[in-house]
């Protein structure tokens, strides 16, 4: 392998990879200068000269006349009566240059010249490509799927680099195959035995953030900002969007005519259920809307415990709180008040608050049963065994034994 040759392999990659002129310059110089300090044991006496345009590396030696016979090192010093052979007007204490070959190399240096060569080659493209997604963290990049696994896939980009997509954060309804287009946003890169990895996320809420600035112009050109969005992926999201026109009405914006705008949101997130609110510093009112379609009928905020009680109708309850209980744990996180639903005018002075029952029964099945707005023994009882089934996770023994104790609460 000549110089041509070293210098057109790494001109490729780096058109290949967007590795900059001058970087690709300076690390032949060195690549090239290691050997030659190698082999000389020092490179003060050696010029390199890398032209990237022509594809050429020129090395030259410089060499300083002494007397014949006063030769210390070969490397650095030659005769008189060799440097007047050059140039018969040589002059001992003078310099000469003469040009160094690449067959004086030797095959071995010349192959190991190449290894160091793709070696900073590899580095820069690792550097390159980690300093590129580092910048690019909380936005959305399109990749093809290349593999599936049981705990990941790799999907490839524009450029053929490998991102990863976890199972910890795709969308449980999310199935893809090889070949197929995919969607995420960028959230994190690290570096893994000096290999940056790319993680990808279909469940985090910047994910949302930047499809609603894809599908909304008003989003994107700032007229409506995103001030807070929380999801359960996959299931239900709540976004709080202001504008600071008063002529735009930001969901209406968001949302499009007829669902126009969200309704390819809500596919890209499999099915999402997507409420968009209007954003107030109000909150009494950030509450109610949170809740929608709720319809609360007054609200008690402690600001010292960040807790809040939500009385409503008792047919407003279930809207409330939502099929799983997303609802109600969605309007807590947006609001940052822990919420909790009373029902209003059924204040029975014989029935019996759930927690008092702390001592007999689980905190996490109590969870799940306020969950579904049940907060009072009654309020349980009431349901009865066969529908706590179907609207909670819990076991139907478990349920028995949950009546069994509030039933003897009233006997």
């Amino acid at each position: 392998m000549d110089s041509l040759e070293l210098v057109d392999s790494f001109s490729e990659f780096k058109e290949l990879k967007n590795i900059d002129k001058q970087t690709m310059q300076h690390v032949l110089e060195d690549v090239f200068r290691a050997m030659l300090k190698k082999k000389f044991d020092t490179d003060e006496h050696i010029d390199v000269i890398v032209n990237i345009d022509k594809g050429d590396v020129q090395i030259f030696i410089n060499k300083e006349i002494v007397d014949d016979g006063e030769v210390e090192d070969v490397n650095i010093e030659i005769p008189y009566s060799e440097a007047i052979k050059i140039e018969p007007d040589f002059e001992i204490g003078e310099e000469v240059t003469e040009e160094f070959k690449f067959a004086d190399f030797g095959r071995r240096n010349i192959l190991s010249l190449r290894q160091n060569l793709i070696s900073r080659i590899m580095d820069l493209e690792k550097d390159y490509l980690y300093k590129l997604y580092k910048e690019r963290i909380g936005d959305i990049v399109t990749g093809e799927v290349y593999q599936v696994w049981k705990k990941e896939i790799m999907i490839l980009d524009d450029e053929g680099n490998e991102l990863l997509l976890p199972k910890s954060e795709q969308i449980p309804s999310d199935y893809f195959k090889k070949g197929e287009s995919i969607r995420a946003v960028v959230a994190k890169v690290d570096m893994r035995n000096s290999n940056p990895v790319i993680i990808l996320s279909r469940t985090a809420p910047e994910f949302l953030e930047r499809l609603f600035e894809l599908e909304v112009p008003e989003v994107f050109d700032g007229l409506i900002t995103i001030k807070r969005i929380v999801r359960e992926p996959g299931e239900r999201a709540k976004v709080a969007v202001e504008s600071y026109d008063d002529r735009v009405d930001p969901v209406g914006a968001c949302v499009g005519m007829k669902g126009s705008r969200i309704h390819g949101i809500v596919r890209e997130l499999k099915n999402e259920n997507i409420d968009v609110i209007n954003y107030t510093s109000n909150p009494q009112l950030f509450i109610q809307r949170a809740l929608s379609p709720a319809k609360i009928t007054s609200i008690e905020i402690n600001e010292e415990t960040a807790r809040a009680k939500v009385y409503l109708r008792p047919d407003q309850v279930s809207l409330a709180i939502g099929r799983g209980g997303h609802n109600i744990k969605l309007g807590g996180k947006l609001t940052g008040y822990e919420l909790d639903v009373y029902r209003e005018g059924e204040v029975d002075v014989e029935d019996v608050d759930l927690e008092e029952f702390a001592d007999e029964i689980d905190s996490w099945i109590l969870d799940e049963l306020k969950a579904i707005g049940c907060d009072t023994a009654k309020s349980v009882l009431d349901l009865g065994v066969e529908d706590l089934v179907k609207r909670t996770d819990l076991e139907d023994e478990t349920i028995q034994e949950v009546f069994k104790i509030l039933n003897a609460e009233f006997e």
